[in-house]
């Protein structure tokens, strides 16, 4: 029996029905979008092959893994599987995986190669202490034979002594023009129907996470005909920019009772989180002309209420709290503009 051609290539093939996040993620130095400073300073470390150990550090999505695994992919070519070690510390983040996975392959050298192996750990800040007091002793010892890489969202559990082995880079959270271009590249490859309300809400949401981006346009190109601001609003749960103003003119405006019981109808009707309110109002929060000493309590309360919520407060007595902060600080703006 003939087989037909169906004209899909064997890439596309392997692409269908994979997680954009994966199919569009970087496979060389030129496609990393953000970064240029760390890239440059990285790429002239591989093409000098000098690799020093490395800590990259930051906020997620802002291209860590991507970046390290790029550079391998330039410095190793085809022999990539057999030269990097790659792991990801919060499954693998006891003390027997540096005695074990990591110490063999360390302490083993290839033959016919003369470069250093590499092994990337990845989410480092996972690891127990006492693996990384184990690292500390491997990193030196078999320095002649590989390189390691330690990614991370938080610096401050990478232990000192660990840190100072290694060269640190910072990746900071990306910003809107670097946002923009990816994004256009794969709405265009994706032939997406997306308005401009649509990608700036994307944006916003995403708060420098190129990742989140990607996940996001995905999620609302799936569920709905078109990415509108609305519709990347519902996908992603958060609050509207809408209900968001009007929670705002009821806390500046109505009686206390008032302003409870309209914010608890509304929030109930859109099934929206106290905690969620709380991150969309401290920007609105921020632009209104209150006197220095309103706004520093308005702040104060309102991280207070979330720092509560984080611990499984009732949302409704929460909700008191936050409309009874906001009449205070109305009575502290007439007291101070008489």
């Amino acid at each position: 029996m003939m087989e037909v051609d169906s004209g899909i290539s064997e890439a596309e093939r392997r692409n269908a029905g994979r997680p954009w996040v994966e199919k569009y993620r970087p496979t060389s130095l030129e496609e990393v979008v953000s970064q240029d400073d760390i890239v440059q300073t990285l790429e002239k470390f591989a093409d000098a092959k000098k690799l020093p150990h490395l800590l990259l550090y930051g906020p997620p999505g802002t291209g860590k893994t991507s970046t390290v695994l790029a550079i391998a992919r330039k410095m190793y070519g085809q022999n990539m599987s057999q030269l990097v070690l790659q792991l990801n510390a919060s499954d693998d983040r006891g003390i027997d995986v540096v005695r074990n996975q990591i110490k063999e392959f360390a302490s083993t050298r290839m033959v016919f190669s003369s470069s250093h192996k590499l092994i990337i750990l990845d989410e480092a800040d996972a690891m127990t202490s006492d693996a990384q007091m184990a690292l500390r002793r491997v990193i030196e010892k078999y320095t002649k034979n590989v390189r390691f890489c330690i990614i991370c969202n938080y610096v401050s559990k990478i232990l000192p002594a660990l840190q100072s082995r290694c060269t640190r880079f910072r990746f900071s959270p990306l910003s809107s023009k670097q946002i923009v271009g990816r994004l256009e590249s794969i709405i265009e490859a994706e032939s997406v129907n997306v308005t401009a309300d649509g990608k700036e809400a994307i944006i916003r949401l995403c708060k420098g996470d190129m990742r989140r981006v990607v996940n996001i346009l995905q999620a609302s190109a799936l569920a709905f005909p078109v990415v509108n601001e609305t519709n990347v609003y519902l996908c992603t749960g958060n609050p509207l920019p809408d209900d968001i103003r009007k929670i705002l003119d009821w806390l500046l405006n109505s009686k206390f009772e008032d302003a409870f019981q309209n914010i608890l109808e509304l929030k109930t009707a859109k099934g929206m989180a106290l905690q969620d309110i709380l991150v969309e109002l401290l920007p609105y929060t921020n632009s209104i002309d209150f006197p220095n000493e309103v706004r520093i309590f308005l702040v104060e309360q309102m991280a207070d209420l979330e720092y509560r919520l984080g611990f499984g407060t009732n949302e409704k007595t929460q909700l008191c709290g936050l409309v009874g902060s906001f009449a205070i600080a109305r009575n502290m703006t007439m007291k101070a503009n008489a």
